[in-house]
């Protein structure tokens, strides 16, 4: 049994209560853990360091804190390993996938962010010689930093190394689900940072989650995860004039016309659907295909979807591994018959997977393709978050675009054409913060990062990130 810690003023501490919640190994479907069930008196504690450690960190410097941030990637890089085992024992992902891109990207936020904060450039505008105006963007204090179970340790590093890189001192909150490889960051980051200036608290979002969202002294607050609960954030922050960014939910549509690279589409599809079981807020769950090669690629998408294999997240062979926790692989189970009741036919998939030996009680479930839906059914609505996908045909353009953004969502799209004009033509005509275009999930740290409608508020990733946690300030010198 692992028991794991909160971060605090430079130090791996207990919860102030004593109190600790159980973390379970979703592959097992075992506890492994325990996890300090914090509350106000833990978030206090990590805000009193904060505050302290502000002023010293926000005034070091662009160069010294690059150079703090880049030893936190170096002690990443050489505990790969150890943090890829350890999302994965936490998470139920493949091993692999945490060794290939979880943990890695981690390591590159930190790189990036510490690499961006020294080419960050204010605005000058000259007043035809009466007077000149330029920018200050300063950090803006102790901000909250809470991030989701589905990419743990990328994520919250995601939002972690701007803030720090920007000069802000941070109290951030790992998913109670999947705390792990936060803890394991603390370690490192305790050996690494001045005291105060990252702390990490752990506990359900209910009680430390909140705690940090109505905490006056925390200035901003950085948040992904689900829809309701970004709602709920929203109505404490706002009235508190707390700087927000959101990112929330999506129901991503994947259109693929008959013009299209088609093994590339094909290929693609089934990665943009099943890839972390389908636990990635960009995942394609809507499938849209034009009718002159939906039945052929119907059928080759199905075939190659059966071939995909679930099982021991240790096995190099497995392209899926579990779900992230039991009450998530219900979730999963009504909306599929949710499906059924909705006039849909499940082509392949559909049940839970029960495994042998050792895993005989983790949360396992077939990845499942369902046709005949109506694109606007709650099905095709509602978030799913699972190894879950519909597929539909369509005819024309239009019909598409309007397929696509039915949804509340409007997180990501892909879209899959050789015809360059329709590329552009249909990119901007999808509500979306974020179209691919004959690719999926090819990243740029430069670019902004987000959603429209009810995927989220605000943007991420390169200067976006750093200007949200900064403050901008206009100087105005008059000429004399």
């Amino acid at each position: 049994m692992i028991t794991l810690s909160n971060y605090i003023n430079g130090k791996l501490v207990p919860p102030a209560s004593g109190n600790y919640i159980d973390g379970v190994d979703p592959s097992r479907g075992k506890v492994f853990s325990k996890v300090p069930d914090s509350d106000e008196k833990d978030v206090q504690a990590a805000v009193d360091a904060a505050k302290a450690a502000f002023e010293s960190w926000s005034n070091l410097g662009n160069e010294k804190r690059h150079d703090y941030l880049m030893k936190i990637v170096e002690a990443i890089e050489m505990n790969l390993e150890k943090l890829a085992k350890a999302e994965s024992l936490d998470n139920g992902k493949p091993v692999w996938l945490a060794t290939e891109v979880d943990i890695p990207r981690a390591s590159s936020n930190f790189k990036f962010f510490a690499t961006a904060i020294m080419h960050f450039a204010s605005e000058a505008h000259n007043m035809e010689n009466t007077a000149i105006n330029y920018t200050l963007r300063r950090p803006i204090g102790v901000v909250g930093c809470i991030s989701p179970w589905n990419l743990p340790l990328y994520l919250f590093t995601w939002k972690i190394a701007p803030a720090l890189a920007a000069g802000n001192t941070v109290v951030a909150k790992p998913s109670e689900i999947t705390p792990y490889t936060a803890f394991l960051l603390s370690e490192i980051c305790a050996e690494i940072l001045p005291p105060g200036v990252l702390n990490i608290v752990h506990g359900l979002g209910g009680k430390t989650g909140n705690a940090i969202v109505s905490h006056p002294e925390i200035t901003a607050i950085s948040f992904t995860g689900g829809t309701k609960t970004g709602e709920h954030i929203a109505r404490i922050a706002a009235p508190m004039f707390k700087k927000l960014s959101l990112e929330l939910g999506g129901k991503n549509p994947t259109v693929i016309f008959d013009d299209c690279d088609y093994e590339h589409a094909l290929k693609t599809a089934v990665r943009s659907s099943f890839t972390n079981q389908g636990e990635i807020c960009l995942c394609g769950s809507r499938i849209f295909v034009q009718k002159k090669i939906y039945e052929k690629f119907k059928t080759d998408f199905v075939q190659k979807v059966k071939e995909i294999k679930v099982g021991d997240p240790n096995h190099r062979e497995n392209y899926m591994g579990a779900i992230v926790s039991k009450p998530h692989l219900e979730k999963i189970e009504y909306y599929v018959d949710l499906a059924k009741k909705e006039g849909g036919k499940i082509l392949t998939g559909g049940k839970r997977i029960q495994l042998e030996g050792e895993f005989s009680e983790g949360y396992y479930f077939e990845p499942t393709v369902i046709e005949g839906l109506a694109f606007d059914c709650k099905t095709n609505q509602e978030e799913i978050f699972g190894p879950v996908v519909s597929i539909t045909p369509f005819d024309a353009e239009e019909e598409v675009i309007n397929y696509a953004n039915a949804s509340v969502y409007g997180l990501a799209a892909n879209v899959w054409t050789l015809d360059l004009n329709r590329a552009h033509r249909v990119a901007e005509k999808i509500k979306t913060g974020i179209v691919w275009v004959n690719c999926w999930l090819l990243r740029d740290l430069r670019t902004p990062f987000g959603g429209m409608k009810s995927s989220g508020v605000g943007r991420e990733g390169g200067w976006e990130a750093l200007k949200f946690f900064t403050e901008a300030k206009n100087v105005c010198i008059k000429l004399s």
